[in-house]
């Protein structure tokens, strides 16, 4: 799945003010669209998703006192390119991937997206909610993980792509035995 973007609905505007309802229907939509190719394992179509010189980041939270920052951009649960989130997706189709198999089931729910103009005339600051349901196995466990996404989307040959993401976690404890599936 692909969301084609039409560069005319771009030309029309000047990045500046807020974003035109229709640049941020296309936003929303692919965002939308990214968590069904992650529901439905399409893991190739979605790390095409992303521009060659991505990061993708998952900081720590920890529990502090008012008035200390509780996100750590020193240590994260994910600190990944686009040459590791390939590595990841291709393990995913081996028989190696123990963490995974058997698959998890996932739902991720995407809202309260907010766009804003990048830096430069091609870019979307984009941040989002994400609610993520998991279940694995039939012994009726699941897992709910939620957190704020903070995308930077490149217009690239006429497509959306992910060029940054920081996802912080609502959760300084994570209760997951694992934490082998995207957010």
């Amino acid at each position: 799945m692909t969301v084609t973007f039409d560069p005319g609905l771009l030309a029309s505007f000047v990045p500046a003010g807020p974003v035109p309802l229709g640049l941020r229907i296309v936003v929303q939509d692919f965002l939308v669209d990214e968590a069904e190719l992650l529901d439905s394992r399409r893991f190739d179509e979605w790390l095409a998703q992303f521009t060659d010189d991505t990061e993708y980041r998952v900081p720590v939270r920890i529990t502090r006192r008012l008035g200390n920052p509780d996100v750590v951009d020193d240590i994260f649960h994910f600190d990944e390119n686009k040459a590791s989130l390939g590595l990841r997706v291709r393990r995913l189709g081996t028989n190696v991937a123990w963490a995974e198999d058997p698959p998890s089931f996932t739902r991720r729910f995407v809202t309260n997206v907010k766009v804003a103009w990048g830096e430069r005339d091609n870019e979307f600051a984009v941040r989002s909610y994400l609610l993520l349901y998991r279940s694995r196995g039939d012994r009726g466990t699941h897992d709910l993980l939620s957190g704020e996404r903070q995308d930077l989307l490149r217009l690239e040959d006429d497509r959306l792509r992910i060029a940054r993401r920081r996802v912080v976690l609502d959760q300084a404890t994570l209760g997951t035995k694992n934490l082998a599936i995207f957010l």
